[in-house]
Protein backbone atom coordinates (compact mmCIF):
# COMPACT_ATOMS: atom_id res chain seq x y z
CA UNK A 1 0.00 0.00 0.00
CA UNK A 2 1.31 3.59 -1.07
CA UNK A 3 2.01 5.70 1.89
CA UNK A 4 1.03 9.22 0.53
CA UNK A 5 -0.71 12.87 0.71
CA UNK A 6 -2.00 15.68 -1.03
CA UNK A 7 -2.72 18.98 1.06
CA UNK A 8 -4.39 21.72 -0.93
CA UNK A 9 -4.69 24.98 0.65
CA UNK A 10 -4.11 23.37 4.33
CA UNK A 11 -6.98 20.49 3.78
CA UNK A 12 -6.00 17.11 3.63
CA UNK A 13 -7.44 16.39 -0.23
CA UNK A 14 -6.06 12.64 -0.86
CA UNK A 15 -3.90 10.35 0.36
CA UNK A 16 -2.53 6.82 -0.81
CA UNK A 17 -2.53 7.63 -4.45
CA UNK A 18 -0.05 5.43 -6.35
CA UNK A 19 3.56 6.72 -7.65
CA UNK A 20 2.21 6.96 -11.33
CA UNK A 21 -0.22 9.47 -10.53
CA UNK A 22 2.09 11.52 -8.35
CA UNK A 23 2.16 14.30 -11.45
CA UNK A 24 -1.52 14.35 -11.47
CA UNK A 25 -1.40 16.02 -7.59
CA UNK A 26 1.66 17.85 -7.14
CA UNK A 27 0.55 20.41 -9.56
CA UNK A 28 -0.60 23.97 -9.15
CA UNK A 29 -0.83 24.84 -5.28
CA UNK A 30 -0.96 21.44 -3.64
CA UNK A 31 1.67 20.20 -1.57
CA UNK A 32 2.75 16.10 -2.24
CA UNK A 33 4.27 13.86 0.14
CA UNK A 34 5.20 10.46 -1.12
CA UNK A 35 6.88 7.47 0.72
CA UNK A 36 8.85 4.96 -0.61
CA UNK A 37 10.57 1.59 1.05
CA UNK A 38 12.87 -0.20 -0.88
CA UNK A 39 12.03 1.44 -4.48
CA UNK A 40 13.06 -0.21 -7.79
CA UNK A 41 14.72 1.21 -10.86
CA UNK A 42 11.05 1.87 -12.56
CA UNK A 43 9.91 4.06 -9.47
CA UNK A 44 13.67 6.07 -9.39
CA UNK A 45 12.87 6.58 -12.73
CA UNK A 46 9.10 8.37 -12.29
CA UNK A 47 10.65 9.88 -9.95
CA UNK A 48 13.46 11.60 -12.30
CA UNK A 49 11.24 12.11 -14.80
CA UNK A 50 8.45 13.91 -12.73
CA UNK A 51 10.37 16.01 -10.44
CA UNK A 52 13.77 16.12 -12.06
CA UNK A 53 15.74 14.98 -9.58
CA UNK A 54 19.22 15.18 -9.95
CA UNK A 55 20.97 11.36 -10.62
CA UNK A 56 23.94 12.02 -7.97
CA UNK A 57 20.69 12.81 -5.46
CA UNK A 58 19.32 9.46 -6.24
CA UNK A 59 22.50 7.76 -6.16
CA UNK A 60 23.16 8.71 -2.74
CA UNK A 61 19.77 7.48 -1.82
CA UNK A 62 20.25 4.07 -3.25
CA UNK A 63 23.58 3.37 -1.71
CA UNK A 64 22.21 4.63 1.80
CA UNK A 65 25.07 4.35 4.47
CA UNK A 66 25.70 8.42 3.53
CA UNK A 67 26.52 10.84 6.63
CA UNK A 68 23.82 13.43 7.80
CA UNK A 69 24.08 16.35 4.87
CA UNK A 70 22.25 18.90 2.42
CA UNK A 71 22.77 19.16 -0.71
CA UNK A 72 21.54 21.93 -3.06
CA UNK A 73 20.73 21.10 -6.45
CA UNK A 74 18.60 23.80 -9.18
CA UNK A 75 15.33 22.17 -8.70
CA UNK A 76 15.31 20.35 -5.08
CA UNK A 77 17.04 19.91 -1.94
CA UNK A 78 18.50 16.20 -1.07
CA UNK A 79 18.85 15.91 2.70
CA UNK A 80 19.51 12.52 4.60
CA UNK A 81 19.48 12.14 8.43
CA UNK A 82 19.08 9.34 10.93
CA UNK A 83 16.30 8.59 13.10
CA UNK A 84 17.71 7.19 16.95
CA UNK A 85 16.05 4.74 19.25
CA UNK A 86 17.65 2.56 22.17
CA UNK A 87 17.49 -0.73 22.25
CA UNK A 88 16.80 -1.36 25.81
CA UNK A 89 17.15 -5.75 25.19
CA UNK A 90 20.85 -4.98 23.69
CA UNK A 91 21.88 -1.72 25.14
CA UNK A 92 22.82 -0.34 21.56
CA UNK A 93 21.47 2.32 19.70
CA UNK A 94 19.50 1.13 16.88
CA UNK A 95 19.40 3.81 13.41
CA UNK A 96 16.96 3.81 10.64
CA UNK A 97 18.24 5.88 7.82
CA UNK A 98 15.83 8.16 5.58
CA UNK A 99 16.47 9.90 2.64
CA UNK A 100 14.41 13.15 1.64
CA UNK A 101 13.83 15.05 -1.65
CA UNK A 102 12.43 18.93 -1.31
CA UNK A 103 10.82 20.30 -4.12
CA UNK A 104 8.43 23.46 -4.67
CA UNK A 105 5.54 21.78 -4.24
CA UNK A 106 6.85 17.79 -3.53
CA UNK A 107 8.26 15.79 -0.38
CA UNK A 108 9.88 12.61 -1.31
CA UNK A 109 10.56 10.48 1.33
CA UNK A 110 12.96 7.29 0.86
CA UNK A 111 13.60 4.07 3.31
CA UNK A 112 15.67 1.49 2.31
CA UNK A 113 13.97 -0.66 5.29
CA UNK A 114 11.04 0.17 7.48
CA UNK A 115 13.18 0.57 10.34
CA UNK A 116 12.35 4.12 10.26
CA UNK A 117 8.92 5.01 12.05
CA UNK A 118 7.17 7.23 9.85
CA UNK A 119 3.58 6.90 11.16
CA UNK A 120 4.92 9.11 14.11
CA UNK A 121 5.66 11.49 11.44
CA UNK A 122 2.36 11.10 10.20
CA UNK A 123 0.85 11.65 13.48
CA UNK A 124 2.88 14.70 13.79
CA UNK A 125 1.37 16.28 10.97
CA UNK A 126 -2.13 15.31 11.86
CA UNK A 127 -1.53 16.94 15.38
CA UNK A 128 -0.64 20.24 13.97
CA UNK A 129 -2.82 20.44 10.97
CA UNK A 130 -3.24 24.24 11.64
CA UNK A 131 0.39 24.62 10.10
CA UNK A 132 -0.95 22.41 6.72
CA UNK A 133 -1.56 25.63 4.71
CA UNK A 134 2.29 26.41 4.86
CA UNK A 135 2.69 23.04 1.99
CA UNK A 136 6.35 21.96 1.36
CA UNK A 137 7.36 23.61 4.56
CA UNK A 138 4.83 22.04 7.02
CA UNK A 139 5.50 18.54 5.69
CA UNK A 140 9.43 19.05 6.07
CA UNK A 141 9.18 20.35 9.28
CA UNK A 142 6.99 17.44 10.93
CA UNK A 143 9.83 14.96 9.90
CA UNK A 144 12.73 16.80 11.24
CA UNK A 145 10.95 17.92 14.32
CA UNK A 146 9.79 14.01 14.91
CA UNK A 147 13.55 13.02 14.78
CA UNK A 148 14.79 15.60 17.38
CA UNK A 149 12.22 14.22 19.23
CA UNK A 150 13.48 10.90 19.15
CA UNK A 151 16.90 11.82 19.78
CA UNK A 152 16.05 14.07 22.98
CA UNK A 153 14.15 10.53 24.03
CA UNK A 154 17.56 8.82 23.68
CA UNK A 155 19.73 11.34 25.35
CA UNK A 156 17.11 11.79 28.50
CA UNK A 157 17.17 8.03 28.86
CA UNK A 158 21.06 7.99 28.82
CA UNK A 159 21.60 10.45 31.05
CA UNK A 160 19.26 8.03 33.44
CA UNK A 161 21.70 5.67 32.67
CA UNK A 162 24.62 7.53 33.86
CA UNK A 163 23.32 8.12 36.76
CA UNK A 164 22.68 5.31 37.55
CA UNK A 165 26.43 3.98 36.73
CA UNK A 166 27.15 6.91 38.90
CA UNK A 167 24.91 4.92 41.78
CA UNK A 168 26.93 1.33 40.85
CA UNK A 169 30.54 2.85 40.77
CA UNK A 170 30.28 4.37 44.42
CA UNK A 171 27.72 1.55 46.09
CA UNK A 172 28.88 -0.48 49.05
CA UNK A 173 28.15 -3.98 46.34
CA UNK A 174 29.83 -2.62 43.44
CA UNK A 175 30.12 -5.24 40.63
CA UNK A 176 33.24 -4.09 38.51
CA UNK A 177 32.24 -6.87 35.49
CA UNK A 178 28.82 -4.69 35.33
CA UNK A 179 29.98 -1.43 35.87
CA UNK A 180 32.80 -1.97 33.11
CA UNK A 181 29.78 -3.32 30.29
CA UNK A 182 27.62 -0.64 31.22
CA UNK A 183 30.53 2.41 30.99
CA UNK A 184 30.97 0.46 27.51
CA UNK A 185 27.77 0.70 26.10
CA UNK A 186 27.12 4.20 26.94
CA UNK A 187 30.22 5.43 25.45
CA UNK A 188 29.66 3.52 22.37
CA UNK A 189 26.25 4.93 22.11
CA UNK A 190 27.06 8.11 22.40
CA UNK A 191 29.14 8.57 20.46
CA UNK A 192 26.98 7.01 17.39
CA UNK A 193 24.34 9.22 18.53
CA UNK A 194 26.91 12.26 18.36
CA UNK A 195 27.97 11.27 14.78
CA UNK A 196 24.48 11.24 13.44
CA UNK A 197 22.94 14.66 15.78
CA UNK A 198 25.91 16.50 15.63
CA UNK A 199 25.94 17.14 11.89
CA UNK A 200 21.78 17.56 11.77
CA UNK A 201 23.39 21.27 12.92
CA UNK A 202 24.66 21.64 9.26
CA UNK A 203 21.29 20.74 7.89
CA UNK A 204 19.43 23.11 9.69
CA UNK A 205 21.81 26.20 9.27
CA UNK A 206 21.41 26.48 5.66
CA UNK A 207 17.43 25.74 5.29
CA UNK A 208 17.05 28.49 8.20
CA UNK A 209 19.35 31.14 6.16
CA UNK A 210 19.44 30.20 2.64
CA UNK A 211 16.34 28.47 1.64
CA UNK A 212 13.90 30.77 3.15
CA UNK A 213 12.30 30.10 -0.22
CA UNK A 214 11.73 26.71 0.83
CA UNK A 215 10.19 27.39 4.35
CA UNK A 216 8.59 30.51 4.13
CA UNK A 217 8.64 33.42 6.60
CA UNK A 218 5.28 32.06 8.40
CA UNK A 219 7.12 28.59 9.41
CA UNK A 220 10.84 30.38 10.12
CA UNK A 221 10.04 30.88 14.06
CA UNK A 222 9.38 26.33 14.14
CA UNK A 223 12.60 25.94 12.04
CA UNK A 224 14.39 27.98 14.07
CA UNK A 225 12.94 26.40 17.58
CA UNK A 226 13.87 22.91 15.67
CA UNK A 227 17.71 24.42 15.50
CA UNK A 228 17.87 25.39 18.83
CA UNK A 229 17.03 21.67 19.66
CA UNK A 230 20.20 20.15 17.39
CA UNK A 231 22.49 22.72 19.38
CA UNK A 232 20.75 21.47 22.66
CA UNK A 233 20.90 17.80 21.34
CA UNK A 234 24.87 17.95 20.58
CA UNK A 235 25.98 19.84 23.34
CA UNK A 236 24.01 17.38 26.01
CA UNK A 237 25.40 14.77 23.94
CA UNK A 238 28.96 16.30 23.94
CA UNK A 239 28.42 16.92 27.82
CA UNK A 240 27.54 12.94 28.56
CA UNK A 241 30.22 11.48 26.22
CA UNK A 242 32.92 13.75 28.76
CA UNK A 243 31.05 12.51 31.88
CA UNK A 244 31.04 9.01 30.66
CA UNK A 245 35.26 9.20 30.18
CA UNK A 246 35.23 10.88 33.49
CA UNK A 247 33.55 7.90 35.47
CA UNK A 248 35.55 5.22 33.14
CA UNK A 249 38.40 6.88 34.92
CA UNK A 250 37.19 7.35 37.82
CA UNK A 251 36.50 3.42 37.98
CA UNK A 252 40.07 2.75 37.19
CA UNK A 253 40.96 5.21 39.94
CA UNK A 254 39.04 2.99 42.73
CA UNK A 255 40.04 0.17 41.08
CA UNK A 256 43.60 0.95 41.83
CA UNK A 257 43.05 2.26 44.96
CA UNK A 258 41.80 -0.83 46.18
CA UNK A 259 44.43 -2.70 45.11
CA UNK A 260 46.78 -0.62 46.82
CA UNK A 261 44.49 -0.95 50.13
CA UNK A 262 45.31 -4.82 49.59
CA UNK A 263 48.88 -4.59 48.68
CA UNK A 264 49.19 -2.92 51.90
CA UNK A 265 47.54 -5.47 54.11
CA UNK A 266 49.74 -8.12 52.37
CA UNK A 267 52.59 -6.18 53.00
CA UNK A 268 51.34 -5.71 56.59
CA UNK A 269 50.72 -9.49 57.38
CA UNK A 270 53.89 -10.49 55.76
CA UNK A 271 55.84 -7.91 57.89
CA UNK A 272 53.72 -9.56 61.16
CA UNK A 273 54.51 -13.21 59.96
CA UNK A 274 58.10 -12.44 59.26
CA UNK A 275 59.46 -12.28 62.23
CA UNK A 276 57.92 -15.62 64.21
CA UNK A 277 58.84 -17.18 60.89
CA UNK A 278 62.67 -15.57 61.28
CA UNK A 279 62.94 -16.96 65.22
CA UNK A 280 61.58 -20.11 64.31
CA UNK A 281 64.15 -20.52 61.44
CA UNK A 282 66.42 -19.60 63.71
CA UNK A 283 66.00 -22.56 66.31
Amino acid sequence: MSMSRQYRDGALIDRDFPLDQIDEHYKGDSAVWYDLVNPTNEQYQILADELGLHELAIEDSIKGGQRAKIDHYDSHLFINLYQANFSYDSETLELAELSIFVTKNAVITVRQGTEFNMDKVQQRWDESAELAKYGVAFLLWGILDVVLDDYFKVIEHLDSELEELEDLLFSENRKDSLIQRKSYALRKALVVLRRIAVPMREVLNPIIKRDTQVIGSAMFQYYQDIYDHVMRAADWTDSLRDLVTTLLETNLTIQGNRMNLVMKKVTSWAAIIAVPTAITGFY
